[in-house]
């Protein structure tokens, strides 16, 4: 986040869908965090893993509906968040606690925008800010078919938003785990060839190497995407930090084709067809 001196010239607060789930962690629980990760205590299953840390005012006033996204947005409730929670506790804030004392610390110029007349807020400021390079606005008006399909799907579907068409979202509370395509029961200490075999497949991809050692989750594994690219990486960034190949990670606009061949994708080009917000597993990338 930007510090209280630095002004916000980036237009990405719209790129974020108002339909969709974010996860939030205050600076004083992610400070429990990392003093927790410094005790002697932190069990060892701790080390190694990949985790995600995860923890008004009525702004139709200051924005038009369809200055926000509605697709490609990668908010998410991240199921990790709990298991670090459990291995190194750190919750204590809540998000009324949090917003009181930002409130506090704010300076007077912030804490003075509520008697600002919102007509005045959206028209020299927030406006201007989605017309910016990357700015929702800025994709309408320059009239590119695929960035405005990255952001709206299509123009017609732009022009359909308005605030009467929104409905606030309930996204389920209960986890949806994704299939990662091998047996994610086994704890890492056992994986084997077949694990890393099952896991590159079902990315559409093989594995190379040859020479694996059962439990071995660091020393980087030669594997290949079908057909394509090959690539070098570590069994537990790959099985649990969901890495995989970059210039496939790269192609954003061939996610689609991809799926095809990538069941792992395919998972997730559905959930966005069927803009679900829900719940995942920490391998989700």
């Amino acid at each position: 986040m930007p510090s209280r001196d630095e002004p916000v010239h980036q237009p990405l607060s719209d790129g974020g869908t108002s339909a969709g789930v974010l996860e939030w962690a205050s600076a004083e629980d992610s400070a429990r965090l990392l003093v927790g990760v410094a005790s002697p205590d932190v069990p060892e299953e701790f080390w190694g893993g990949v985790y995600d840390i995860g923890g008004g005012r009525d702004i139709r006033r200051w924005y038009d509906r369809n200055w926000f996204s509605t697709r490609d947005f990668h908010g998410q409730w991240y199921t990790d968040s709990d298991r670090l929670h459990e291995l190194v506790p750190f919750r204590a804030d809540t998000f009324e606690d949090t917003l009181a004392r930002a409130v506090e610390a704010a300076p007077a110029s912030v804490c003075s925008g509520g008697r600002v007349p919102p007509w005045i807020v959206k028209h020299l400021v927030m406006k201007p800010l989605t017309r910016r390079p990357r700015g929702t606005m800025h994709a309408i008006r320059g009239g590119d078919r695929e960035v405005v399909a990255a952001h709206f799907g299509s123009r017609e579907e732009w022009e359909r938003g308005d605030w009467p068409t929104f409905f606030p979202p309930e996204p389920s509370r209960s986890p949806a785990y994704l299939d990662h395509g091998y047996d994610e029961s086994k704890p890492s200490s056992r994986w084997n060839a077949l694990d890393y075999g099952e896991a590159a497949a079902f990315r559409g991809g093989e594995l190379l190497s040859s020479d694996v050692r059962r439990g071995d989750i660091t020393t980087p594994l030669g594997l290949a995407v079908r057909p394509g690219p090959r690539l070098r990486g570590q069994p537990r960034l790959v099985l649990t930090g969901g890495h995989w190949c970059p210039e496939c990670v790269r192609d954003s606009a061939g996610y689609r084709y991809q799926a095809e061949q990538n069941p792992f994708l395919a998972q997730l080009e559905l959930a966005s067809q069927a803009s679900t917000h829900v719940p995942v597993s920490l391998a989700s990338s």
